[in-house]
C-alpha cells in the first residue's frame, strides 16, 4: 500500500476525454481536484489499485466516469461498478449518463429487462453495468454476467468498499467474495475502490485485499456546512413529539433515520396526528416495492414532501445536494455510520442542520451491533457437520430443519464460509468444499473490541465531551480534525430555531392517535416440516383469523404504561384493558366478526393476559377461561421456527371448555413469532372452534 503518488500524467486526447466529463458532471469551467485526476491517471495503468476514501461531496463517481470514458476511448471493455443500494444506482445511471456513458443495472427491480441488458453486455454496446454484491454472487446470475464479460473488463469499481471489511461499521460476506472472484478474470483489470466511511484501520485492510501496491488517496473528512447537535434525555413519546412539533421549522427538506420498519410508519403517524392527514411526510424501507421506493426518493429529490421517516436503507448514494436536513431518532451503533447517514445532509448548500435525539436504549442496541455478525463456532460446526452428511447441495430451509438453527444465521454464516472457500453457492443449494475452517478467535475478538470503542466514542458524542465533529472525523482517522466551531457543544447552545423541551398538548394528540391504531397480525402461512413433523400450507381448518396486535416492539406511546402493566399495577392493566376494547370494536365493525368467548393464554411470567381478557369479559359480556400451558424451558430467541412451534405443540394444553361452533378471542400477552398463537388456534379449530380471532398484547422482536 502507498499513499504517495506521482502527479497525474493524462495525455493530451485523455485530458480532453476528462475535461468533457467533469464539465458535464458539475458545469461549464469545472476542474478535477489534484486527487481526482491522480486517481484517473493512476487507473490508466494496467492492474492497478486504488483506494479512494473522501468525504460525502467530494466527487468520487467523477473518478470512475471520467476513468471509464477515456479507457472506452482507447478501445477498452465496459466496466463493472460492484454497489450497494437500488437507489445508488438510479442515481449512478443518470449521472452515467450525463458523463456521456451508456449505463444500466441488473437488479430485482428490472427482471424483465436483464435478457435484453445482457445482450447489450454481449453485444459492447454498454459502457457501464451496475449489480450488487449480493446478485453477483448469486452463481446462475454470476455466471451470466461474467460470462457476458467474457475477460474484456475494463474497470472494476467497487462502491462503499468498507463494507468489504469486517472492522468497518457495515461488513458484508458477499462483497469481500465478489471482489475475490472477480480481481480473478484479468489480473491485468485496474480496480478501483471508493468510501467516504473507512478509519485507518478498516483502510489498511482494504487496501491489503486490493493489493500490495495500493494507491491510497485520503482526505479530510469534515463537513463545514453540516451543524451538528445532540438532544438528550427525552422520552420515547417525547422524541416523537420532538420530531413533530420541530418539523415545520427544520429547513428545506430533509430525512428522519429511525431504527425499525415499524417506528417509520409509528413517526409518521405521530406527525400527521398533529399536522393533518395531508402533511408531506412518509415512510421508507427497504420493504416497500422498488416503484414505492423509486417514487418517494424523487418526491424528497424535487422537494415535494418535508421528509422522508426512514431506515437505514434510504443512506449510501442517496444524492440530494440541497438536503436541508438529517434527524435521527436513536442513535447508530458507531460513529462511522452516523456520518454516513448525516452527510446526506448540505453537499451543495452552505448550511444545514443536523440533530440526534438520544435513547437511554442506545447502549442495548449498540452491543447487538457489535456482537450479531460475529460467527458462533458451535453453530459453524453444526452447520458443517450437516452439510459433510450429505453429497448433495442443500438448501437453506434444509439446514435450518437438519440444524435447528434460525434461518437467517444461516444464511449469515454461509455468507461468512463463503468468503474463506468452505463452502461454495450452486444454483440448487450450498455444499462444503473440504477446506478446513479455523476460528480466529483473536481476530473476532479485535472485531468485537474495535466496534465497542466506537460505540464508547457514540456515548461521548451523546455526552457532548468534545466537539462533535471533531468526534466523528476522529473517529475515521481524519489526517486534519479540528473543532468546528457551530455544532451545539462548540456553541454552547443549540442551532438557533431547535429546541430540547417539546409540547405537552401535543404529546397528548400522539400518544391518543397511535394507540388507536392497532397492527394486523397475519396468520402464518406454513408449517415448519422438520422435527415438527406437520409440513405445507396451514389449512383453513385450523388457521387463525387476521388478528391484532396492541403493542408493537418498544412503542414510545406505551412503554410506561407496559412496564407498570406487567408489575401488576392496576390502573395501567387498565389502559391496555380499554386499548383492547377499542381495538376489538374496530376489529368487529371491519371484520363483521364477533366473538362468543374470550380465551387466554399465558406465554411470559405475568399476569397481564388473563388481567385483559377479564377486562374485555366484563365489558362484552362474554364467557371465557384460561388455556392450559404447561412449565417448560421457553426456547431462545434465537430459535428457529420448528424449533418454537414443536415447543408450544408440546406444551399447550386441549381447551379447557367447549368451543364447538364458537368464535374464540384468543388474548396472548407477548411473542415475537407467533407461533403459540398458531398453536393454539390449531388447537381450538380442532376442538371445533368455528374461528380463532388472536389478540397479541405485545409483540416483542
Amino acid at each position: 500500500m502507498t499513499t504517495d503518488a506521482a502527479p497525474a500524467t493524462l495525455s493530451p486526447a485523455q485530458q480532453q476525454v476528462a475535461d468533457r466529463v467533469i464539465g458535464a458532471l458539475a458545469g461549464p469551467g469545472a476542474a478535477f481536484r489534484p486527487d481526482q485526476l491522480r486517481a484517473v491517471s493512476a487507473l490508466m495503468e494496467p492492474a492497478a489499485r486504488v483506494l479512494v476514501v473522501q468525504a460525502t461531496g467530494w466527487g468520487k463517481s467523477a473518478v470512475y466516469w471520467a476513468a471509464t470514458a477515456i479507457r472506452r476511448s482507447e478501445g477498452a471493455g465496459p466496466t463493472l461498478i460492484v454497489s450497494p443500494l437500488l437507489s445508488l444506482m438510479r442515481d449512478q445511471v443518470a449521472a452515467a449518463e450525463r458523463a456521456g456513458l451508456y449505463a444500466a443495472t441488473l437488479n430485482s427491480s428490472n427482471v424483465d429487462d436483464w435478457s435484453a441488458i445482457e445482450e447489450r453486455l454481449r453485444g459492447g454496446d454498454l459502457d457501464v453495468l451496475l449489480v450488487s454484491p449480493e446478485r453477483l454472487a448469486n452463481p446462475g446470475f454470476g455466471r451470466r454476467v461474467l460470462d457476458a464479460l467474457a475477460g474484456n473488463l475494463g474497470l472494476l469499481v467497487i462502491d462503499e468498499a468498507h463494507a468489504i471489511s469486517d472492522w468497518g461499521h457495515d461488513f458484508r460476506p458477499d462483497y469481500r467474495r465478489v471482489s475475490d472472484v472477480l480481481t480473478t478474470l484479468n489480473p491485468d483489470t485496474p480496480v478501483l475502490a471508493t468510501t467516504a466511511t473507512a478509519n485507518a484501520r478498516v483502510t489498511d485492510d482494504v487496501a491489503d485485499q486490493l493489493g500490495s501496491n495500493t494507491l491510497v488517496l485520503r482526505g479530510p473528512l469534515a463537513r463545514k456546512s453540516l451543524h451538528l447537535n445532540v438532544i438528550n434525555g427525552l422520552s420515547p413519546i417525547e422524541r416523537y413529539g420532538w420530531i413533530a412539533q420541530s418539523l415545520p421549522g427544520l429547513p428545506g427538506s430533509g430525512i428522519v433515520y429511525a431504527l425499525t420498519v415499524a417506528d417509520t410508519d409509528r413517526l409518521v403517524a405521530a406527525i400527521k396526528s398533529v399536522h393533518g392527514p395531508d402533511y408531506p411526510v412518509a415512510a421508507y424501507s427497504g420493504q416497500l416495492d422498488p416503484s414505492t421506493r423509486h417514487r418517494l426518493e424523487d418526491a424528497l429529490l424535487r422537494n415535494e414532501i418535508k421528509a422522508l421517516v426512514a431506515t437505514s436503507a434510504l443512506g449510501m448514494g442517496y444524492d440530494k445536494p440541497d438536503l436541508g436536513f438529517v434527524v435521527h431518532v436513536g442513535s447508530p451503533p458507531s460513529p462511522v455510520s452516523y456520518y454516513q447517514q448525516v452527510g446526506r445532509a448540505g453537499r451543495a448548500i452552505d448550511e444545514s442542520v443536523v440533530a440526534l435525539l438520544a435513547s437511554p436504549m442506545d447502549d442495548a442496541i449498540w452491543e447487538y451491533f457489535a456482537t450479531s455478525t460475529i460467527p458462533n463456532p458451535n453453530h459453524i460446526e453444526t452447520l458443517l457437520n450437516a452439510l459433510g452428511e450429505q453429497e448433495d447441495p442443500m438448501s437453506v430451509p434444509q439446514l435450518e430443519s437438519v440444524t435447528g438453527l434460525r434461518r437467517t444465521r444461516i444464511e449469515l454464516m454461509l455468507k461468512q464460509l463463503a468468503v474463506d472457500d468452505v463452502v461454495e453457492r450452486r444454483t440448487d443449494g450450498w455444499r462444503a468444499t473440504g477446506k478446513e475452517w479455523v476460528y480466529d478467535q483473536a481476530h473476532y475478538d479485535g472485531v468485537v473490541a474495535a466496534r465497542r470503542r466506537e460505540a464508547d466514542i457514540m456515548r461521548d458524542y451523546v455526552q457532548g465531551r468534545a466537539c462533535l465533529m471533531r468526534l466523528l472525523v476522529q473517529s475515521l482517522d481524519d489526517p486534519e480534525p479540528a473543532d468546528c466551531g457551530q455544532c451545539s457543544v462548540c456553541r454552547g447552545q443549540l442551532t438557533d430555531g431547535l429546541v430540547a423541551s417539546t409540547d405537552a398538548g401535543q404529546l397528548r394528540t400522539i400518544t391518543t392517535a397511535l394507540r388507536r391504531d392497532a397492527m394486523l397480525l397475519e396468520p402464518r402461512k406454513m408449517w415448519p416440516g422438520g422435527s415438527f413433523g406437520r409440513r405445507g400450507r396451514i389449512g383453513p381448518d385450523v388457521k387463525a383469523e387476521v388478528g391484532r396486535v396492541l403493542i408493537h416492539a418498544d412503542a414510545p406511546e406505551w412503554q410506561e404504561v407496559l412496564r407498570a402493566a406487567q408489575g401488576g399495577d392496576a390502573a395501567a392493566v387498565g389502559e391496555i384493558g380499554d386499548a383492547a376494547v377499542a381495538t376489538l370494536s374496530g376489529w368487529v365493525r371491519a371484520a363483521e366478526i364477533r366473538p362468543d368467548s374470550i380465551v387466554s393464554l399465558r406465554l411470559t411470567g405475568s399476569e397481564l393476559a388473563e388481567a385483559v381478557a377479564a377486562h374485555l369479559r366484563a365489558v362484552g359480556r362474554r364467557p371465557g377461561w384460561v388455556l392450559p400451558v404447561s412449565t417448560g424451558r421457553t426456547p431462545d430467541s434465537d430459535a428457529p421456527g420448528v424449533v418454537e412451534a414443536s415447543y408450544w405443540r408440546d406444551h399447550l394444553g386441549d381447551p379447557a371448555e367447549p368451543v364447538v361452533g364458537q368464535v374464540v378471542l384468543l388474548v396472548a400477552d407477548a411473542s415475537s413469532s407467533g407461533w403459540p398463537l398458531t398453536i393454539a388456534a390449531a388447537k381450538l379449530r380442532e376442538a371445533g372452534a368455528a374461528a380463532v380471532m388472536p389478540l397479541l398484547i405485545h409483540r416483542t422482536v
